[in-house]
């Protein structure tokens, strides 16, 4: 049997006892994504203060970019809505607003200063949270010099449960307004403009990880050749080719199958029979189901699994009158239905027209399988 190389152990005391656990996990063998760091550190050095958001499609490698940012940058603030339990914003407000206090305050504010904040934050109502939060940063803002920078790095905000806060305010009360030196960096599944849940009036800019094909093509490969660098037999080059192109560059498919493939080896392995694996990881098969969940909601339409089903029988993108077309249902409620899936979509120009697929190969095979469709 093989193993994946052992990374050198990361330190995450400064943050959360709920989110350490997972800043180890994501960090674990990982590799590259160097163009997205450049990134935000282009933006931290061009703009006095802002959001900066990073946008991908499940299982990109979002979640894993953020962990590797914070642990190398300890002063950061952290927070992952992914986790169970901590999408409504009274979790979140209570998390940042201590990180940003044990952090930034109580290292030179006077003891009665700390207490009494920390009193006020737990009488909080989390409508109330928004003009907290606002202080806090404000405060922060005007302690630190020239060359310090507040950064709030802030996973899955999409994954927010909105039903905890009022539909016309910001996701998790988000600072319309931000002061010199404070930045957010956020990271999210795709999503439509006007219902971005957020209304800022100050610098941003917006990183799509579906706009760097080779990039992520390259951050796969390395992924893989130093996930299986104990297996030799496994790192010839065409076949880590081969399972680069499979996995879509998708580094949750890799993080599940990845594991299968290198316990199944041998050293006499026939590329062919080790270059996938014959069953969906159990780790992966939970996952999509988790997307099955969200796509369903309160339920579906027949409309809606008409259009369901015809993304699931095409591996190609398709566009909305097509489907339309195909199903024989107005183009209005087909939008509609894609709409609603966005997340979970792969949306490009083909020919001229926006065109709509199911983000993974794996996925949409997967659900081709659920008893749902089939009725």
């Amino acid at each position: 049997m093989n193993s994946s190389p052992l990374s050198p152990p990361i330190s995450t005391a400064t943050y959360p006892p709920e989110f350490q656990q997972l800043l180890r996990e994501k960090t674990e063998n990982f590799a590259g994504r160097k163009f997205v760091f450049s990134a935000i550190s282009d933006f931290l050095n061009s703009h006095s203060r802002g959001y900066f958001t990073i946008v991908g499609t499940p299982g990109c490698g979002k979640s894993s970019i953020l962990a590797q940012y914070v642990t190398a940058h300890p002063r950061s603030i952290y927070y992952n809505a992914g986790v169970e339990g901590k999408n409504r914003a009274e979790d979140f407000l209570a998390s940042v607003c201590t990180q940003l206090i044990d952090k930034y305050l109580a290292a030179n504010g006077e003891t009665s200063e700390i207490l009494n904040l920390k009193s006020q934050l737990q009488n909080l109502e989390s409508h109330d949270g928004s003009w907290f939060l606002s202080l806090l940063l404000q405060q922060i803002s005007d302690k630190l010099n020239d060359r310090q920078k507040l950064i709030i790095v802030i996973d899955s905000v999409d994954a927010i449960a909105r039903t905890s806060q009022p539909p016309s305010s910001n996701l998790f009360y988000l600072p319309r307004y931000l002061g010199d030196r404070t930045y957010f960096i956020l990271a999210r599944r795709p999503f439509l403009r006007e219902k971005s849940g957020l209304l800022i009036e100050t610098p941003s800019q917006t990183l799509d990880l579906r706009d760097y094909p080779a990039q992520n093509r390259e951050d796969a490969l390395n992924y893989i050749q130093q996930y299986l660098s104990t297996a030799p037999d496994l790192t010839q080059p065409e076949f880590c080719q081969q399972l680069a192109t499979v996995s879509e560059n998708n580094f949750m498919y890799l993080s599940q199958t990845l594991p299968a493939i290198n316990e199944n080896s041998h050293p006499d392995a026939n590329l062919g029979e080790s270059s996938l694996v014959s069953e969906l990881p159990p780790g992966l098969a939970a996952y999509y189901q988790n997307h099955w969940l969200r796509m369903r909601g309160e339920g579906l339409s027949e409309v809606d699994l008409s259009v369901l089903n015809v993304l699931v029988k095409s591996a190609t993108g398709l566009s909305v009158s097509a489907i339309s077309n195909i199903i024989d249902q107005d183009e209005y409620d087909v939008e509609k239905a894609l709409d609603n899936w966005i997340e979970f979509l792969n949306k490009q120009e083909i020919a001229g027209e926006i065109c709509y697929s199911l983000y993974h190969n794996s996925f949409r095979e997967w659900l081709g399988k659920q008893s749902i469709l089939e009725s």
